[in-house]
């Protein structure tokens, strides 16, 4: 009976150390499993960061657009009214070329004059200006030509010889371009 004894002890603790390596693994088993909830939370986490750092920079880069949209309508709010009062400043400026003999017309010349400034000072407070032609080098950008005449000794090709028509800007863009005559 010894011998079964010993046989009987020896299927314990096999028993015992079998169930000793199946808790051993289960807690390793736990731990890895721990390790890994750990590691998607920390993926998670970095995910989140970017996701909120891109909302941040696209929140940023919103507001800039915003800023800099709203700085462009002020700054360019009177393109607008000022092509509408182009027209009429023309009309003016034919009207002061006429010749005026009587005191009559004197006077009237005189008050078409003073609206004339007027409208000029208006402009000018709003950032609208006169483009230079006469004289200057032919700029596509801002002289439209009409006419060409031949360049002489005394005019350089490619010089504005006459304006029939004076060009505006508003700031750097061009309300209308000056209706030129070229030297070619």
């Amino acid at each position: 009976m010894s011998e079964e004894k010993e046989l009987e002890v020896a299927e314990e603790k096999n028993a015992e150390e079998i169930v000793d390596n199946q808790a051993v693994e289960e807690v390793e088993a736990e731990e890895v499993v721990e390790l890994s909830e750990v590691d998607e939370l920390k993926i998670k986490l970095d995910e989140m960061e970017d996701k909120f750092l891109r909302v941040s920079a696209e929140m940023a880069n919103i507001v800039q657009r915003n800023r800099n949209e709203r700085e462009l309508l002020q700054r360019y709010r009177s393109q607008d009214l000022g092509k509408q009062l182009l027209p009429a400043i023309d009309n003016l400026e034919r009207a002061m070329a006429t010749e005026a003999t009587d005191e009559q017309s004197l006077g009237l010349k005189k008050g078409v004059e003073m609206v004339l400034e007027s409208l000029r000072f208006a402009l000018k407070e709003e950032g609208i200006e006169e483009i230079p032609a006469k004289g200057e080098v032919f700029d596509p950008n801002v002289h439209q030509a009409v006419q060409t005449i031949p360049a002489g000794e005394d005019v350089p090709s490619d010089t504005v010889v006459e304006v029939l028509q004076k060009g505006y800007k508003l700031h750097d863009r061009v309300l209308r371009a000056s209706m030129v005559i070229v030297a070619q």
